[in-house]
């Protein structure tokens, strides 16, 4: 039996979720970005412990959201699962964010998440139907012509903060937009326990988000 809990601060939206055998037990999350994840996330791995009667003891792995994402956010998420790791002598595991908003999408076709960057850019990567990564993690600019490889073939499914760019700008009838969705740590929880059944971890002394790109002020 695992017990992992999941940190995702990639986004705007601070998220916590324990998982046991791959299946969402608890979850705690706040869309209100008006407050940081230097405020919240203490409070919410704190409470959601204590409101399903878990201590820090129960748990036998923490999870986190790697990126790419927000710079300020990844940085706080990895530096609290870190702490977390290094106090507990617990193992570290990391989630791709992509892959966990992929994991958002029940489809048949290709799923396709993008994490809003600066101006027309966008952190994306591809997944196919089995939501097995086909393309490779990158920071694209979009145009109306991104992708159309993929949608002249069969339908696909974008989700994520970098949707309403596309939506502005591609108008295909086999585009599919999944709006208003960030990464979520429920997501993480199957991806995790797959990771810790492999014993897949990180070196938590060593470990660092997955920025994708330098840090921009601005």
């Amino acid at each position: 039996m695992s017990t992992i809990l999941c940190i995702e601060t990639a986004s705007t939206n601070c998220s916590v979720a324990i998982g046991v055998n791959g299946k969402i037990f608890a979850l705690k999350e706040d869309y209100d970005s008006s407050y940081s994840h230097a405020e919240r996330l203490h409070n919410f791995v704190k409470e959601i412990l204590e409101e399903n009667n878990l201590k820090l003891s129960n748990l036998d792995a923490i999870a986190v959201s790697k990126g790419p994402g927000s710079y300020t956010g990844l940085r706080i998420g990895v530096s609290a699962a870190k702490g977390l790791c290094f106090s507990l002598d617990l193992p570290l595991i990391s989630v791709a964010t992509l892959s966990s908003l992929a994991n958002q999408v029940d489809s048949d076709g290709i799923i396709i998440p993008m994490m809003d960057a600066r101006r027309m850019e966008v952190y994306t990567a591809v997944f196919n139907k089995d939501k097995k990564q086909i393309e490779d993690t990158s920071a694209k600019i979009l145009d109306e012509k991104s992708y159309s490889k993929y949608l002249e073939e069969q339908i696909v499914y974008f989700i994520g903060s970098g949707v309403e760019k596309f939506k502005k700008i591609c108008e295909h009838p086999n585009a599919r937009y999944i709006e208003d969705k960030l990464p979520s740590a429920a997501q993480m929880v199957s991806l995790a326990a797959i990771k810790h059944k492999k014993s897949d971890f990180e070196d938590v002394a060593y470990f660092e988000p997955y920025y994708l790109k330098d840090f921009m002020m601005g």
